[in-house]
């Protein structure tokens, strides 16, 4: 178990598309919800959704196996790893995230702020 169920940011139904417009409809940066992801992978099991400069971020997170715990996006040297998605959540209420548009090439940077329920 993630740590996810009993969480008020963890929208257990929700797809992509309602993830994605409950963020716009709150319009506010640092918005954010997880959800389960698209692809029934077991090595990416959630998605992290993050509203950010009128613009909605799909962050995967991953599963590592040999370790049993999370990390979010690419795998890439010295990422940071947590003990559960709830710790993801936690570590980046406290720390910013950093957001990478792969279209425009670009990065900025949000903490988790406003917890968006889907209904």
């Amino acid at each position: 178990d993630a740590g996810v169920h009993s969480k008020a940011w963890y929208a257990a139904t929700c797809d992509r598309k309602m993830a994605e417009d409950a963020l716009y409809q709150s319009n506010k940066d640092g918005s954010f919800l997880i959800r389960k992801s698209s692809g029934q992978d077991s090595r990416q099991p959630y998605t992290l959704v993050v509203f950010y400069n009128r613009r909605v971020y799909n962050i995967p997170i991953r599963f590592i196996e040999s370790t049993r715990q999370y990390a979010l996006g690419r795998e890439k040297s010295g990422e940071e790893r947590f003990d559960s998605v709830a710790e993801i959540v936690e570590n980046h209420q406290r720390t910013s995230l950093v957001l990478i548009d792969s279209q425009n090439n670009t990065k900025d940077s949000t903490k988790l702020q406003h917890i968006v329920r889907v209904s």
